[in-house]
């Protein structure tokens, strides 16, 4: 076990609940509702279910440790949308709404896992049987 392994697999985990929360709550709000929110954006309806399954099923694989990086590029795009379809146009702190601050920080932790993958207490590694410090 190393610290690096450790630090990374703190930023899968917390990435992968936030995630895990969000996709949830899609799905708990109707998630008709949250694909009417979409169209009325300019983004077809059914990318909403697209995007709460992703969260949603997402977050549980980076909380496993279960194909990281492609999670990870998956939910960077999904940030990257937010970003600039809703969030760019409010700030980055925002006032009437959260500002794209914590997106981008979401972003940040997507991309490095996407680069760098996460091996300490994954699936991944026990499946491949596989040392976390490789």
């Amino acid at each position: 076990m190393n610290k690096i392994g450790v630090s990374t697999f703190i930023l899968r985990f917390v990435l992968g609940i936030s995630f895990f929360v969000h996709g949830l709550l899609k799905f708990q709000a109707g998630i008709g509702n949250i694909a009417g929110w979409f169209e009325s954006i300019g983004i077809p309806g059914f990318a909403a279910y697209l995007v709460g399954t992703i969260e949603l099923v997402g977050g549980i694989a980076l909380i496993l440790g279960i194909g990281t990086r492609l999670v990870s590029v998956l939910l960077g795009l999904i940030l990257i949308g937010a970003i600039v379809k809703v969030k760019l146009a409010v700030g980055f702190v925002g006032a009437e709404m959260a500002g794209y601050e914590l997106d981008l920080a979401f972003l940040a932790i997507a991309l490095f896992l996407a680069v760098n993958g996460s091996k300490q207490w994954a699936m991944d590694t026990f499946v491949f049987n596989r040392s976390a410090n490789e």
